[in-house]
């Protein structure tokens, strides 16, 4: 099958990787040609716009930064939305339900192509081993066309609801994983605090109630040198305003997100908001290097 893919970030190169893996035709699109010539190398027809790569395919899949990049590569000047013959359009990206919506219904309106919406959980990692979790919104019978195409990087893919219901189920898996990690960084400086080696905290704690996969994930990456970049601070700052402006909206009581944001913008003030989220814990770092 022939598929576009739009956006070679940190998990659009692996998930694009994994689809060549997996046999299908593949016309890839960055705003940075740079990363696209990478996929082009490997298999890969680049292409010059959103739009030229619409025309070549029936399914279009993207996954960029925030609803901003979205809105310009579908209805930008030679975007997708110019695309005669696309059906549907997979947004991995991370962003507002409501900006979701009003995209499907401004693309359905322009081009006739469907939206469902797919943000993925499960890192860099999972995009590397093809494990990732996508949670998706959108009319079934075009997630029930588009879903073995996921399967080349999805270990679960799970139909939400409606047109937007997948970012829903997004924000929820990121207040889930923002506060752990939050709550995580916190006891790495407890215990470094109390003279407590915090690496061994993953060993103590698993099998108990506070053990998780976060747990053992991230543990290791707090107390060890600055891992490369699989989830950056920004980006989890990013969706817990998401969270926080869907709270607002609809009445929604979100005091532990709150908090936890609050952690995530100061780190993103001193400087940490490009590293990766694991960089979280430098803010209970002490001025003597952490040693009580």
């Amino acid at each position: 099958m022939i598929i576009g893919f739009c956006g070679l970030g940190l998990m659009g190169t692996p998930m694009a990787r994994r689809l060549l893996a997996a046999g299908h035709e593949l016309r890839v699109w960055n705003r940075s040609p740079a990363r696209a010539a990478v996929l082009g190398v490997e298999g890969a027809r680049v292409c010059e716009t959103p739009r030229a790569l619409g025309e070549q395919c029936d399914y279009v899949l993207m996954c960029v930064y925030d609803a901003a990049a979205v809105e310009a590569v579908v209805f930008g000047p030679q975007g997708l939305a110019e695309a005669a013959g696309v059906a549907v359009v997979v947004d991995h990206s991370s962003i507002p339900p409501d900006a979701t919506r009003r995209f499907a219904a401004r693309l359905e309106q322009a081009s006739g192509a469907v939206w469902v919406d797919a943000p993925v959980s499960g890192g860099t990692g999972g995009a590397d081993a093809g494990t990732l979790a996508i949670m998706a919104g959108g009319p079934r019978a075009a997630f029930d066309a588009v879903e073995p195409v996921l399967t080349a990087y999805a270990r679960r893919i799970t139909h939400m609801g409606d047109t937007g219901a997948g970012q829903v189920a997004k924000l929820c898996n990121q207040t889930i994983v923002a506060t752990t990690i939050a709550a995580i960084a916190e006891a790495v400086g407890l215990a470094r605090d109390a003279g407590v080696d915090p690496a061994r905290l993953a060993e103590a704690l698993g099998g108990g109630w506070a053990d998780s996969t976060l747990l053992q994930i991230f543990v290791p990456r707090m107390t060890q040198p600055p891992p490369p970049v699989q989830a950056g601070l920004d980006t989890m700052l990013k969706d817990l305003d998401t969270v926080a402006a869907l709270a607002r909206a609809q009445g929604s009581a979100v005091p532990v997100a709150a908090a936890a944001g609050q952690s995530y913008r100061l780190a993103s003030r001193r400087g940490l908001g490009p590293q990766d989220v694991s960089q979280l814990a430098r803010l209970y770092e002490r001025a003597d290097g952490g040693r009580p």
